[in-house]
Parts: structure tokens; sequence; C-alpha cells
């Protein structure tokens, strides 16, 4: 064991660790031999950081496999004879176990198995190959947690995204594809159902008046709205900031995250430190019905990680289109509908800022686009929530279970 603490290392993978020592030139790999019960060491070979990764990488190779790459050019080396699980296997590794590239390509996994093709080796994967897949995939059913099968097939778009995945799985193992994937866009069919308010006014009411048989008593129903509170919670947000559902789930009033401006009622729907995508994040003025829930929360405005399970309860039980017509993304669809309606063409540009669709320019990055240009946008939203409100008191105020009361934020618990 080394007589002092050694500093953090310049590279880890698994158990072997790269560092520059002092006393030499070249650099130092390091990891504990679980064999020879010890630690032990090898020089990298180089002086050179990059190098060494390379020269720590095929180490790393060696004892569990993986990707093997060329020492002098560091690019990954063909793989075309290597079996595609285990192609995948070593992609699906630089990920985290959450990112969605793990059930897309355990999508193709599922295929290879169900298939008996577990030994199906990377050059062997063609146009034909690809085309029996997609045969396969539109015709297996969806598992949905809790094992519920869904009633909808699969959507074209989300075999191609696994396609997608499983070529850039191949290209990471030096491989290049003999198929081409289609853009998901390409086969997406862009769902026309829009609820009106009315039908989103019934949606509030199924969290905060619930009803049926597993709600005949008050004690009950008090169950289920706080079953549904998050629902709720949902609803709230997706009628204010016309968002998509992983901005909405994104809201968070800490500091930190630099998004509520309570002073300002401005709304930051992309967070400090996230790069903003395609799909642009906007930053808004919230309606006036809206704000004191965010000045009344602190953290996550939404404290869980998803309601797709009480929204599909609760599209059952409105009996709402399925086929992917009712997803959670209909709020943003609705609202922006009955919006464009009432703004007028001549103001929709108002619109579309609210909805992220205008695209930063230059000038953007100079001139920040103020908020406060939105408020047509604005006022028809406050319009449509208090329509909303109207036909289903306590949408936006809170729902105390005491006596069915309804109490307005400034006089509620906090």
């Amino acid at each position: 064991m080394p007589a002092t603490k050694r500093p953090k290392p310049l590279y880890q993978r698994g158990e072997f660790r790269l560092y520059r020592r002092a006393d030499r030139d070249a650099l130092e790999i390091v990891w504990y031999d679980d064999v020879r019960k010890r630690e032990r060491s090898r020089s990298a070979g180089t002086t050179i950081e990059g190098e060494g990764r390379i020269e720590l990488d095929n180490l790393y190779v060696e004892k569990h496999g993986g990707v093997p790459h060329c020492r002098t050019c560091g690019q990954p080396l063909k793989q075309e004879s290597e079996r595609l699980t285990v192609l995948i296997a070593n992609y699906l590794e630089t990920f985290a176990p959450k990112h969605a590239v793990h059930p897309r390509l355990g999508h193709v996994l599922d295929y290879l198995e169900a298939k008996g093709k577990n030994e199906e080796r990377a050059d062997r994967i063609d146009e034909d190959w690809v085309s029996e897949f997609r045969t396969w995939s539109a015709a297996e059913p969806i598992i949905l947690s809790g094992g519920k099968v869904r009633a909808e097939p699969r959507a074209p778009a989300t075999t191609e995204g696994s396609l997608l995945q499983l070529a850039a799985a191949m290209r990471f193992g030096g491989v290049d594809p003999a198929f081409k994937p289609m853009k998901p866009a390409e086969v997406a069919r862009t769902p026309m159902f829009r609820s009106s308010v009315e039908q989103i006014a019934a949606m509030f009411r199924f969290c905060l008046y619930p009803a049926g048989p597993t709600a005949r008593t008050e004690k009950e129903r008090d169950y289920r709205r706080r079953e549904r509170a998050n629902l709720l919670r949902y609803l709230r947000a997706a009628v204010v900031t016309w968002a998509r559902p992983d901005a909405i789930m994104d809201i968070d009033t800490r500091r930190e995250r630099r998004q509520w401006h309570s002073d300002a009622k401005v709304l930051a729907l992309n967070p400090a430190g996230r790069r903003q995508t395609r799909k642009r994040r906007a930053t808004i003025v919230v309606a006036r019905q809206f704000a004191p829930h965010l000045d009344a929360t602190t953290g996550p405005y939404i404290p869980v990680a998803s309601v797709k399970s009480s929204w599909e309860t609760m599209a059952a039980e409105l009996k709402l289109p399925g086929e992917g017509e009712a997803g959670m993304k209909l709020i943003r669809r609705s609202i922006m509908t009955i919006a464009r309606k009432r703004l007028g063409e001549e103001h929709w540009i108002q619109g579309k800022m609210f909805a992220g669709h205008v695209p930063m320019e230059i000038s953007d990055i100079y001139a920040l686009p103020d908020p406060a240009n939105l408020g047509l946008a604005v006022a028809v939203t406050e319009e449509i929530i208090d329509e909303i409100e109207a036909l289903c008191p306590g949408a936006y105020r809170t729902f105390t279970a005491e006596g069915s009361n309804v109490v307005t934020i400034a006089g509620a618990k906090r």
C-alpha cells in the first residue's frame, strides 16, 4: 500500500485507475488483484493521458470483455464477427441504468431471445434482418408495469427508435451497420384528438371529487384525493405552462435551479445548467392563479418521478381515446389549440413563443427576450383557467377533505 493517500485518478474504469507519478515519466495503471489479494500496477507505456486511457481500456477489456481500441489511433477495432448481444452490452455500459437507451435496446434483446438468435453476429444484420424485426415488433404486445397489456399496438416510431440505438451500438463497436433506420419523425403519426375545456375540467374533477365504488365514503374519497394529488399538480402545471411532460416534471423552486422568479412571476422551464435541446423549453410569465402554488412549494413541484400510472387510470375512467391519442402530452396540444383560436393568427407568434416553438437567434443571446411580451398568451391562459375553475371548483385552489370545503391558497395550511 502507498505510504500516502493517492490523489484522484486521471481516469478510472472498473477497478483500473490511471495515475501520474511524480517519480516516473510514464503514467501508471493501478488495480486490486482479487486472486493475489493485493494491489498491482503496471506502466501505461506513455506520458500522454489520452494514450494512457486507451491502454487502461484495453486492460479492462482483457479482463471483462468489451470493445478493444487501437493503441495507435484510439479508434474502436472492427468487430463484425462479434455477437450482437456483446456489442449491445458494451454500448449499454456507457449509459446510466435509467437512460432511455436501455428499454430501446432491451426490445432488440427481447427479439433475439424470442427468435433464438442470441448468437447472431454483427455482420448478419442487414435490411432483411431489420424487416423481420419490424414485423415482430409491430405484433409484440406492450407490457405495462404490473403485467398489464396495453391495448394500443406499438407505434412504428418506437420500433425505429430501437433500430436507431442498435445502429449506434454497432458503430460504437466499430461496425458499420448494413441497414438504414428510418427517422421516428418519418413514421410518427401525429395525434389528432384534442380535449375541450369541459373535458379538461373533468380531469380535475377526477382528482378532486372521486366517484365510483372505491370512493363511497368521505374517508375513501379523501384517500383517492391524496392518491391523485400529484396528478392534480401535473394538470395545474400543464394547463398553465403549455409544456411537455418532461419539462413539467422538472419544475423546481430551489434557488440553485433558477427557475421560479416569484417577484416577476416568471418561470424558466429550462433549469440552470441544462442545455437547451431541439425541444426548446420556454421562459414564461405564470398565470395569476398558479403563482401561489409555486410560492408555496419548496423543491420539486411534483415530488414523484412519474404520474403516468395515475394518468392512465384517469384516461380509462374518462374514456379518453386510445392508440396514442390521449397520452400525457394531450394537455399541451389541447390548450394550444384552444388558445390559438382565441388569440387569432395575428397574435399566434406569442403562442409559439409560449410553447417554446420559436428558436433562439444570435440577437436573443445579447438582448434576452422579455417574458412580459407574452401578455396576450398569459391572458388567454388565465381565461381558460377561470372557465375550468367554474366547472370544477377547487381546480386551482386547495381542496380540503373536512366538509368538502374549498379554500384559497392564502388560507390553506402549508
